[in-house]
């Protein structure tokens, strides 16, 4: 045996060392797995989590810290990326020390040699369990008033019907109006903040399909003030809600002060491929507006903003005396999974 390699063991082990000090040091729980996945590794923070104690979850004595509920996908998914090499990534809840479960983000990833052979798996799991509650009571709060809204949009629409009795040469005017208003309600629940539980499910929907529906209140019977021609692109759950946003503040605030506010304003949407991304232009014209730019960003401003993020895209828009010119890319894969 080589000099050479009488002096790998022990550098080996100078390593090992230092990566247990390093993890010992961080404030999460780290574990590490041999390339078969037996757990043979915990930091300091796993057993001041859990209280058990140390060297009794090595193997697969961890799994019973899983929440019964959680074991099955946790171990499904743990399966696939030791078949794979992919990173695991899941959310489910360890056994405290105090006997309550709490969420956690558990993830990990290989590591390779030199030729790509995994020499092991290091893992993480992190305290989520604060902010996933918080999460779920802003998403109650978000359905309560989603409710509340569609309840007014729903009383508006009765106080119409109870008018339109009332004086039967409006009749035709009030079906009109009452359809624009149960368009404004669905509209709303596309637009509305949605978390994974109350995500959309728009099945293989489209891009003109969702804009077409998020547009009908705007649009007049037998007019064409309304425009929308281009390339059409499928999208699913995973796009429908940022998009939703997007234009439903666009028509929203073309509604008060651009182009459909005017008698003979008009708006344009074209949509195409472009360079691997698609491009989306609102054109606005005929409008009233003075073409100057608002002095501040609303709270529906800053909407956009994010859900563009979410899109992976730009937005870029012109306020001209004709009125409002919008530049919008987005990532295809963002929009459909």
């Amino acid at each position: 045996m080589t000099t050479e390699n009488l002096a790998e063991p022990k550098a080996l082990q100078v390593g090992d060392a230092q990566f247990r000090s390093v993890a010992d040091a961080m404030p999460q729980i780290v574990w590490s797995t041999l390339p078969d996945g037996f757990h043979d590794y915990f930091n300091r923070v796993w057993y001041e989590f859990t209280g058990v104690p140390e060297g009794s979850t090595d193997g697969e004595g961890w799994s019973g810290m899983f929440h019964p509920d959680d074991q099955e996908e946790a171990w499904a998914r743990w399966r696939h990326s030791l078949a794979t090499g992919e990173p695991y990534e899941i959310e489910y809840r360890l056994r405290h020390r105090s006997g309550e479960y709490r969420w956690t983000l558990g993830r990990a990833n290989p590591l390779r040699d030199a030729d790509g052979k995994i020499l092991r798996w290091i893992g993480t799991c992190t305290d989520i369990h604060d902010a996933k509650g918080q999460a779920e009571q802003n998403e109650v709060l978000s359905r309560e008033l989603s409710h509340r809204i569609k309840n007014i949009f729903a009383v508006i629409g009765g106080l119409i019907g109870l008018s339109s009795r009332l004086h039967p040469e409006a009749k035709a005017f009030a079906s009109d109006l009452r359809e624009r208003i149960a368009a404004l309600g669905r509209a709303h629940e596309c637009a509305r903040p949605h978390s994974d539980e109350s995500r959309l499910t728009v099945g293989d929907s489209t891009l003109h399909g969702l804009l077409g529906e998020i547009l009908r209140p705007y649009r007049e019977a037998g007019t064409d003030r309304i425009e929308l021609a281009g390339d059409d692109v499928p999208i699913d759950d995973r796009g429908a809600t940022p998009l939703a946003l997007i234009f439903h503040e666009l028509a929203t605030n073309s509604a008060k002060y651009g182009a459909l506010a005017a008698p003979s304003g008009r708006i344009a949407l074209n949509s195409r491929r472009d360079d691997g991304g698609l491009r989306v232009d609102w054109v606005e014209s005929g409008s009233n507006a003075s073409g100057d730019a608002p002095e501040h960003q609303g709270f529906g401003s800053k909407l956009v903003e994010i859900s563009v993020q979410q899109l992976g895209g730009t937005i870029t828009r012109d306020w001209r005396a004709s009125g409002l010119e919008v530049v919008l890319t987005v990532l295809p894969e963002r929009l459909h999974r």
